[in-house]
């Protein structure tokens, strides 16, 4: 299978190293030779600077993993050519043009991935299954909190003018850190925004909010806290669920997952494997992403996931406080 990878900075070459890790060889890369990283790694394989140039070589699969803003120009027209796409995380940084890529999917019939790589977390799968079984009974008070030191994201390039920071590429703390979004809606179902604030808080000297609260609301009527920032050191991602019956504990940082079960009064708690580190995540992602191309697998992540994650970052950004 023919792969395209769009956009080399530092997701899509962590993408491109596992695809050569699972036995993948034929990729070309779709880039404008912006990156702020090294090119030496990526010499050996070919480059076209155009879409049209990419789908000319007939590709199976495009890997998509430029800029948020920049996303859709290069999905609509592969999804149009019947690729298979995994769709880095945000799908966009607006509705715009998303029912387009619906289309251009059901014309071509290739499937999408959306990249929200903590669907593949060994203990977050766990925490879905106790949700799922009823451990904690019903939830009714949710958590989750993210906050990271912008600078120290990429220490490689200056912060201020990384996409993470510039609203003309989507950037921003809502849009960057929007995992939540998307798993409370796996974990938990979609919610809506009850109320929201999101600002530039800090003193990062960007033109971006740097801190966001959300209160959400959940289907089954629970109420939910979400908490992100671009400013805490050491890097902080929990996530607390309450139920009548108990409580959910998790922790990114050692993927710790504890919970609490009322009658039993005691706490039990499941870690990842030895083995288990932060790029493990993405390695299952891309396995599945094969899978996929391959006709094994139909998306764990879908464009309605990803369609559900950014319109209710869009509604932290949009809220206005009475």
């Amino acid at each position: 299978m023919k792969y395209v990878i769009a956009g080399l900075g530092s997701i899509g070459r962590r993408h491109l190293k596992n695809l050569v890790v699972l036995g993948e060889s034929d990729i070309v890369l779709l880039r404008n030779n912006l990156s702020s990283l090294p090119a030496e790694e990526l010499q050996q394989y070919p480059v076209v600077t155009s879409i049209e140039a990419a789908l000319a070589l007939n590709p199976d699969a495009f890997i998509i993993s430029n800029p948020s803003a920049l996303h859709l120009d290069v999905a609509i027209p592969a999804a149009k050519a019947g690729c298979h796409i995994l769709l880095e995380k945000p799908i966009s940084n607006s509705l715009e043009k998303i029912d387009k890529l619906q289309a251009a999917l059901l014309q071509g019939q290739g499937k999408l991935l959306v990249g929200f790589q903590f669907r593949f977390h060994p203990t977050l799968k766990i925490a879905s299954q106790l949700i799922l079984n009823g451990e904690i009974g019903r939830p009714v008070s949710i958590c989750a909190r993210w906050g990271e030191y912008l600078p120290d994201m990429h220490p490689w390039e200056d912060y201020k003018s990384s996409y993470a920071a510039r609203p003309d590429l989507g950037g921003g703390v809502v849009l960057t850190l929007c995992h939540p979004f998307d798993y409370l809606n796996w974990l938990l179902g979609k919610p809506t925004v009850e109320w929201a604030c999101a600002e530039n808080r800090g003193d990062l000297g960007i033109a971006v909010e740097d801190t966001a609260e959300a209160i959400l609301r959940f289907p089954n009527g629970a109420l939910g806290v979400l908490q992100l920032n671009y400013l805490q050191k050491p890097p902080t991602h929990t996530l607390e669920i309450v139920g009548t019956e108990g409580t959910i504990g998790w922790n990114n940082t050692d993927g710790k997952l504890s919970i609490y079960r009322n009658k039993l009064l005691n706490w039990e708690h499941f870690s990842p494997s030895h083995e288990f580190e932060r790029n493990s995540l993405f390695v299952e992602e891309m396995r599945h992403f094969i899978s996929i191309v391959n006709g094994k697998e139909l998306p764990l992540c879908s464009l309605e996931d990803g369609i559900n994650a950014l319109s209710l970052a869009l509604k932290v950004l949009a809220f206005k406080t009475k």
